[in-house]
């Protein structure tokens, strides 16, 4: 059976999951559907989710970048929901994060340095999988820590 910070470190990751979810897929319909020429992120050449979503940096191989963020936030909240009691759980959480965030953190710099524009809905992601990171660091290190003693 789960401890009661176990069970809120998974449900943290769950809201967190969810949230990135939410933005990747925004970005994913906004990047598949989307023909005009602003949306609601487009609020100055600074800050512009338009510019990032249409660049040559948001597709992998014809598939947009925000669709295989979906899909991984996806994975990693049914691993947070069906799969938490397995022992290998936390440390593939922590694995998939700190590849979502160094991915995330690339494109971050490819934002800052190549497209010299940001895209709100790209941070929000960030800000999303370095969370996720950061909780599931703390579960391998709690679980680690409970092996021993």
């Amino acid at each position: 059976m789960f401890a009661p910070v176990s069970r809120k470190v998974y449900f943290l990751l769950v809201i967190l999951c969810c949230v990135g979810g939410a933005v990747a897929s925004s970005l994913a319909l906004q990047h598949h559907y989307r023909r005009d020429a602003s949306s609601f992120c487009n609020i100055n050449t600074t800050f512009n989710c338009d510019v990032v979503n249409r660049s040559a940096y948001s597709e992998i191989a014809g598939m947009p970048v925000a669709l295989l963020g979906l899909i991984a936030y996806v994975f990693m909240m049914g691993l947070c929901i069906f799969q938490k009691e397995k022992q290998e759980t936390p440390a593939l959480l922590l694995f998939l994060s700190i590849a979502g965030l160094a991915f995330s953190l690339y494109l971050t710099y490819v934002e800052a340095e190549v497209l010299r524009t940001w895209c709100v809905l790209c941070l929000a992601s960030l800000g999303s999988i370095a969370l996720i990171a950061v909780l599931s660091g703390l579960r391998v290190r709690f679980e680690l820590g409970e092996g021993r003693s």
